[in-house]
């Protein structure tokens, strides 16, 4: 135990003396050295790119959605999308992913996150049918998700922090490697 609590220590001191953006590296440098990574650096790295790379693509797709019409059940730019019909699609396109069909089931399979924690990419859930989860859509950043909203709508982009967003908000999720070995993969 004692050994957690030097290393700690000794992540806390770097966090005081090192620049932000080499903090990560630091902590990584540090925990490899101790024998307590058993990933490389690099591999680490590359699994950060890969991660980052996929939520901005995942987000310039879902972008070229906007303006698709909102239909009740639709998966496809062609008949119209439903909230989690745009979201499955849009992680299937970019991701290669298969998520659940209903937004209730992408919220299971995926994994909890803090709100302040979210990033591009990530799936942002409401209650907006009096039921946990019954909304979903995809965080942009700066505040704002994506999503195909409802009948008479289209796919557009919206800002959490209205008052109505707010209200609703049931919860973010992300899609990660431990969520994914439960999520058919197309690629």
């Amino acid at each position: 135990m004692h050994k957690w609590l030097a290393v700690l220590s000794l992540v806390c001191a770097s966090v005081h003396a090192a620049p932000q953006t080499t903090i990560q590296e630091d902590m990584d440098k540090l925990l490899a050295d101790r024998g307590l990574l058993t990933h490389t650096i690099d591999q680490l790295e590359q699994v950060r790119q890969t991660v980052s790379t996929r939520a901005s693509d995942l987000v310039v797709n879902a972008m070229g959605f906007l303006g698709v019409p909102y239909k009740f059940g639709g998966t496809s730019a062609e008949t119209g999308f439903d909230c989690s019909g745009f979201v499955r699609a849009m992680y299937e396109q970019t991701v290669g992913l298969v998520l659940p069909r209903r937004a209730n089931e992408q919220a299971a399979a995926t994994d909890r996150i803090e709100k302040s924690e979210l990033r591009p990419g990530d799936l942002v859930f409401f209650n907006t049918m009096r039921r946990a989860f019954s909304h979903v859509g995809i965080y942009v950043g700066d505040g704002k998700f994506i999503h195909a909203p409802r009948t008479g709508s289209e796919v557009r982009v919206e800002d959490m922090r209205t008052a109505y967003w707010q209200r609703r908000f049931d919860g973010a999720r992300r899609v990660t490697p431990n969520a994914e070995a439960d999520i058919p993969s197309t690629k």
